[in-house]
């Protein structure tokens, strides 16, 4: 999807959600362009154009991957101590040659023809995430009759109940939080908003929030703002965002094709082997399971070609042209 900032190693997805890394493109052209977008939540709509970024002259022979061969010479800070001489190139000629060859997105030098607002909220409690949890307790405090303002940064709320096959009450996750939601929308004292970060939390009860009123349309409606940002006051708070994965450091651990741990069985995909650091995590059958082994290295340049691991019987294990590995690890499933 695109290259990295300095190196121009190849970026493709490694999560789901708001800690995405690395799949940054740019949305939109002419005046609304908008550069270093996380792919894995872009809302999607008629008429969005996306192309990658930082690769020349095309995404898969970048002339600035060169950068990674020679990594070894480019450590940190290593421009301000290489172009120092003569003093007078560096604001002509090296700082412009530097800023080509490292970046990521590009900014439009035309006008923003979009409008923006601001404005302020009060509320009993502010529930920030809409999963089963934030659901639930702004259910709670709504029917008791508490101002509730419930912020979800998905434009569909229900968290991960709406990818999941969990059940809540007796019902499929996405049937629940779609009823969970339709029950909100008819509470006068709850707001929903979906669409909305919040950015901040500040003293006494406020917050800061973004609500993206336009950006899932081509062009916002006449007299709507294209973005919203919010102060608002609340009396008590519940986060409710859920858990993020972390992911476990080994080397090349960039590489397009690795990726957090998903459903991959049940999307029909098949799993070449669990490579598992502890000696009883759970066995799934058919699929070939390495105990008490770590990832250490990975190897491929636009898409994943083996993986080397290190186990307590082995040196090292080798597993070559793989196009999707699941790797269960110290809390990984």
């Amino acid at each position: 999807m695109g290259r990295s900032f300095k190196y121009h190693r190849p970026r493709r997805p490694l999560s789901a959600g708001s800690e995405e890394p690395k799949a940054l493109g740019q949305l939109r052209s002419g005046a609304r362009q908008e550069p270093n977008t996380r792919a894995t939540v872009a809302e999607l709509f008629g008429g969005l154009t996306a192309a990658s970024q930082n690769a020349w002259p095309s995404l898969s022979f970048d002339a600035m991957a060169i950068n990674d061969r020679l990594n070894t010479f480019f450590t940190a800070g290593f421009y301000y101590k290489t172009f120092m001489r003569p003093a007078s190139f560096w604001e002509k000629v090296y700082e412009p040659i530097i800023r080509r060859a490292a970046g990521l997105g590009a900014l439009t030098r035309e006008e923003d023809p979009d409008e923006y607002d601001k404005g302020f909220l009060h509320c009993d409690l502010l529930v920030i995430g809409a999963g089963s949890a934030g659901l639930s307790a702004a259910l709670t405090a709504g029917r008791a009759g508490a101002r509730v303002i419930l912020s979800d940064e998905d434009f569909r709320m229900g968290g991960r109940l709406n990818a999941e096959t969990h059940e809540v009450g007796g019902m499929a996750g996405a049937d629940w939080a779609a009823a969970a939601v339709a029950e909100l929308a008819t509470m006068p004292n709850v707001r929903l908003m979906p669409r909305t970060t919040i950015v901040g939390a500040f003293d006494h009860g406020i917050y800061s929030a973004l609500e993206r009123v336009s950006d899932h349309l081509a062009v916002p409606e006449k007299g709507k703002p294209r973005q919203t940002l919010w102060r608002i006051y609340s009396r008590r708070e519940i986060l409710a965002g859920g858990a993020t994965e972390r992911p476990i450091a080994f080397e090349n651990n960039d590489r397009p094709g690795i990726m957090l741990a998903c459903n991959l069985r049940a999307k029909a995909v098949d799993v070449v082997a669990v490579i598992d650091a502890r000696t009883d995590g759970p066995f799934l059958p058919g699929i070939r399971h390495v105990k008490v082994g770590e990832v250490v290295d990975a190897q491929g340049r636009l898409g994943l070609s083996s993986i080397y691991a290190d186990t307590e019987f082995m040196p090292t294990l080798v597993f070559r042209s793989l196009s999707m590995v699941g790797i269960a690890a110290k809390g990984l499933a």
